[in-house]
C-alpha cells in the first residue's frame, strides 16, 4: 500500500520491488534493485526515508524519518525481520539483523554490523566495518560497543546523548504526558492520509538525485 502523507507521495523505481500488505507512507524513495517485503512499513512523517539499490528490507521491519533525522539507508543493505531502523544513516553493505533496534541520530558506517537484538543508541557513529554482537549496545561517538549487563557503563555514556529530545524534541523536564500529548498531536497528521489508487501509484520513478549516506 502508497500512502500520501502531508503532501508527498512515495517514489518507486520501476525495478524495485514492494511487496503486497508492505507500507509506504509519505516521502519515501525507494532506488532500483530494492525489494521492500510483506509487512514491511517505511513511514516519512515529516523526513524522508530513502532505500538504496539492490537493499532488502524484510517481513515487519519498520524504517521512520522524522524532521532533523531522515531515514538514509544505502546500496547492498540487509535489514532483516522486526529490526527498527528510526531517524538513522546507514551505509553501504551493511547488515542489521532480526530485532535489532537502530535510533535516531545514529551513523552504520560501511559494511558494519549489527546482529540480532543488537542496539544502536541516538546519536551513536558505528563506524566503517564495526560489529555490534547479539543483544548488545552500541553507544556514544566514536561508539563503545557493550554488552547489555553493563548498564551503568552504557548509561553513563547515553546519558550525555540526550535520548528524550533527540527522538520527542522535547525535555525531560515537561513530563511524559506532554510528551505524549505532544506526540499525539503529531500523529494526528495521519487523519489526513490519502490511500493511493493501483494507477496512482504506478509509475513514481525515484529521481537520480545523489545520494546523501
Amino acid at each position: 500500500m502508497r500512502v500520501a502523507h502531508r503532501g508527498r507521495a512515495p517514489r518507486v523505481h520501476p525495478d524495485a520491488t514492494v511487496a503486497p500488505g508492505a507500507i509506504l507512507s509519505g516521502d519515501v524513495v525507494v532506488d532500483a534493485g530494492a525489494r521492500i517485503l510483506h509487512g514491511a512499513v517505511l513511514t516519512a512523517e515529516d523526513g524522508q526515508v530513502r532505500i538504496g539499490p539492490n537493499t532488502v528490507v524484510m517481513e515487519h521491519a519498520l524504517v521512520r524519518g522524522r524532521a532533523g533525522h531522515p531515514a538514509l539507508v544505502g546500496a547492498d543493505v540487509m535489514i532483516g525481520p522486526h529490526a527498527h531502523v528510526n531517524g538513522a544513516r546507514v551505509g553501504d553493505r551493511v547488515f542489521v539483523a532480526t530485532g535489532a533496534a537502530i535510533f535516531p541520530g545514529a551513523e552504520l558506517g560501511d559494511d558494519s554490523e549489527v546482529r540480532i537484538n543488537g542496539v544502536v543508541q541516538v546519536n551513536t557513529v558505528l563506524p566503517a566495518g564495526a560489529l555490534v554482537p547479539i543483544g548488545w549496545v552500541a553507544v556514544g561517538s566514536p561508539a563503545s560497543i557493550l554488552s547489555p549487563d553493563r548498564h551503568d557503563e552504557i548509561w553513563a555514556i547515553q546519558r550525555e546523548l540526550d535520548f528524550v529530545h533527540t527522538v520527542y524534541g522535547d525535555p525531560r523536564a515537561d513530563g511524559m504526558a506532554e510528551i505524549m500529548r505532544r506526540q499525539s498531536a503529531f500523529f494526528a497528521a495521519h487523519d489526513h492520509d490519502v490511500v493511493l489508487s493501483d494507477d496512482e501509484a504506478s509509475g513514481d520513478e525515484a529521481p537520480d538525485a545523489e545520494r546523501t549516506v
